[in-house]
């Protein structure tokens, strides 16, 4: 006799949300690693890569009429 698995539909939902949350995880937490150790390399090395660019001022001018 052939025994056959019946995989409910609403449990196909739940492991397809499962494996995007882990996905979503790790790529949150490789993102979060990725930032910090450019950030400590950058650091090290002396490189400041805001130095080139153009910052406006926070001026707001309102003319009244």
């Amino acid at each position: 006799m052939m025994n056959t698995l019946y995989i409910d539909p609403s449990v196909m939902t739940y492991a397809i949300q499962a494996i995007a949350g882990i996905v979503i995880a790790i790529g949150a937490t490789v993102g979060i690693i990725w930032r910090k150790s450019k950030k400590k390399v950058s650091k090290t090395l002396g490189i400041d890569e805001n130095k080139n660019k153009e910052v406006e001022s926070d001026e707001i001018i309102v003319k009244k009429d």
